[in-house]
């Protein structure tokens, strides 16, 4: 490879990791007796979409309403919508209805009657739980309020209960496989308490569950049914530093050209800013930001440097400084092209809107209209 040929920054993706991230999960997922819905929201793309077909995936899901019909304009038929049902999408909603399994999340006893009244065609739902991330959900102790929303589904002719999802967005925060499988440990009990209070009326609610690392590192999914995973597509610094996965199963790299260098200061300025990577950021141990760390282009595609570790340590709109040695600084001409695994590849990939694989295919993500 080389040096990509760029001109602005742009999204690169490695094809063969993102293949082997895919073919990782769908295994796992096999050998856990799960059932593998993974979601859609960090790539973005009906071509990346069409890989997972090749994994077997049938049913997906998303973070939008408005994600929802792109992808069952690509004949995604089974679509769960992991975000809280937005009432004012209703006219949305019912046209998605008539022709896909469309599966909504509920969390108020109110949503559940506005559904009730204005669906035209049925859906299933699930309840969210929250596990510990407090972030949306109910609590899990809350049975007087899970009850409620449960007995508004049971009367209900048009909304089907689907069953519990939760997200365990606080694994984030953990460091190692240990530190993940202690989150995983904690809430798993949790939903299966749930799922055993009401298997009498409800004998076939399933139990949702879909964090990148507890899906990467845990073991032990009993009374789980599913898994949600997302990020693992393409994975980032963050899911390095969690210990989900190894540097070489990153399979995004920003390219950025260099616009001025100050040798001096060990400092590079790049052409990719907040508005490319976002100011998503990680604290080097001595407190530094980082926002991506740089990597050097190989024959393969790309790879740490040997010498010392070099990264973004700020990012205005446009600009990114890069800290480096001043002698690798030295060596950097303008025009040159830096690479950078971002620090979070999901919100990433969703700034850039598309993406170049190591040949030169351009690959399209969804665009907001």
């Amino acid at each position: 490879m080389m040096k990509p040929k760029v001109h602005v920054p742009t999204l690169l993706l490695d094809r063969n990791k993102c293949l082997a991230n895919i073919r990782r999960m769908a295994d796992k997922a096999e050998q856990n007796g799960l059932i593998f819905r993974p979601h859609f929201k960090t790539h973005q793309s009906s071509n990346i979409g069409r890989w997972f077909r090749q994994a077997g995936v049938d049913k997906i899901t998303v973070s939008s309403m408005r994600m929802a019909e792109y992808f069952a304009n690509d004949h995604w038929l089974d679509i769960t919508v992991a975000f809280p049902v937005n009432i004012r999408e209703m006219d949305l909603i019912n046209r998605l209805a008539a022709y896909i399994q469309l599966n909504l999340l509920v969390e108020h006893h109110e949503t559940v009657q506005f559904l009730d009244r204005h669906l035209r065609h049925p859906v299933e739902v699930f309840i969210k739980i929250d596990v510990g991330t407090h972030r949306t959900g109910i609590d899990p102790s809350d049975t007087d309020a899970i009850s409620r929303i449960m007995d508004r589904i049971a009367a209900s002719k048009t909304i089907k209960l689907a069953g519990f999802l939760a997200h365990a967005g606080h694994t984030y925060k953990a460091r190692g496989r240990e530190a993940v499988q202690e989150v995983h440990e904690s809430y798993l009990p949790m939903l299966r308490d749930l799922k055993a209070r009401y298997a009498g009326e409800f004998p076939h609610v399933l139990l949702s569950v879909g964090d990148t690392p507890s899906c990467s590192l845990a073991e032990g999914f009993e009374g789980v049914d599913e898994i949600r995973p997302g990020n693992f597509v393409f994975y980032d610094v963050m899911q390095v530093g969690i210990g989900a996965c190894r540097v070489e199963d990153v399979a995004v790299a920003m390219a950025c050209p260099v616009v001025a260098t100050h040798p001096e200061r060990g400092e590079i300025v790049v052409y990719g800013g907040g508005i490319h990577f976002s100011k998503d950021r990680l604290k080097e141990d001595d407190g530094q930001e980082n926002y991506g760390w740089m990597v050097e282009w190989t024959n393969a595609g790309w790879a740490l440097p040997k010498e010392q570790p070099m990264f973004l340590k700020a990012l205005s709109q446009e600009h990114g400084i890069v800290q480096a040695t001043p002698e690798f600084a030295a060596r950097i001409k303008h025009g040159d092209i830096l690479g950078f695994l971002p620090i979070h590849s999901c919100m990433t990939a969703d700034l850039m809107k598309h993406y170049q694989t190591l040949d030169g295919e351009y690959i399209e993500m969804m665009k907001y209209v």
